[in-house]
């Protein structure tokens, strides 16, 4: 089934393993890409915590090919800072963090979330994106805008393609593009295929998971390997990140179908 290439993203996937083992795995489970939510508690880690990140990437052998910028609290359900004016200045610390990270490893794709209402300023987060844009120029590095599904993120404004496309076409950056999380797009109602089809020259990068139930390919009623086929064909040549849960074995069989 394996038309594209795929990064295994390592805040979601082989969290059985504590973080700076988890390249390691990737690399054992076949993959040699791998990106993550941004992984330390702060905006602005030790510089022991970074360079032991860094080094675990190496060692494996895989390639960094994503990275979120800094979003707060997730597993609180925050949803990014980018909008926040209580947590712009946290932000705007991490900006060059993250930047210098991912321009050491090599990484091109840099995602910054919105951030939850009420409180959002859309001035703000077209700023913040603006900042996060010229920063990562610096490096050849792309910032990604994502949408996210209101069913599982209610508070989270921007819940569509359309909505994406908007606040990047205000930022007005080259290197500002669309982050196609098709599963949240799939959730939403959107029709996935299409937006290939009619957008895919605005994607920066391409997740996934199976809907429903935000399983493995396969498990849910989207139909991957049309998708797979869809990118292909209009011309996507960037990763498309694993961003599906799953327990116990099998979590890649499908790779091989």
């Amino acid at each position: 089934m394996e038309a594209v290439e795929h990064s295994v993203n390592l805040s979601i996937l082989f969290t059985g393993l504590p973080l700076l083992e988890r390249p390691a795995a990737a690399a054992k489970a076949g993959f040699d890409a791998v990106e993550f939510w941004w992984p330390f508690d702060g905006p602005d880690p030790s510089g022991a915590e970074l360079a032991a990140l860094r080094q675990a990437i190496e060692d494996a052998g895989v390639r960094l090919v994503g990275l979120n910028f800094d979003a707060g609290d997730m597993a609180a359900g925050e949803r990014g800072l980018l909008a926040r004016p209580d947590g712009s200045v946290r932000f705007q610390a991490n900006i060059d963090v993250a930047v210098r990270l991912a321009g050491e490893l090599g990484c091109g794709v840099l995602n910054a979330l919105y951030g939850n209402d009420p409180g959002t300023d859309r001035g703000l987060a077209v700023a913040n994106l603006r900042r996060a844009a010229d920063a990562a120029a610096g490096i050849g590095a792309t910032v990604v805008v994502e949408a996210l599904n209101s069913h599982e993120n209610p508070k989270y404004p921007i819940t569509s393609s359309r909505a994406a496309f908007e606040l990047i076409d205000e930022v007005d950056r080259e290197n500002v593009a669309f982050l196609a999380d098709l599963y949240h797009l799939h959730r939403m109602g959107e029709d996935v295929l299409k937006l290939i089809d009619g957008h895919c020259h605005r994607f920066g990068h391409v997740q996934i998971a199976d809907d429903p139930g935000r399983g493995r390919p396969g498990s849910g009623r989207m139909p991957y390997p049309e998708i797979f086929a869809r990118l292909e064909a209009a011309g996507y040549r960037g990763h498309v990140g694993l961003e599906y849960r799953h327990e116990g074995p099998g979590a890649f069989d499908w790779r091989r179908a």
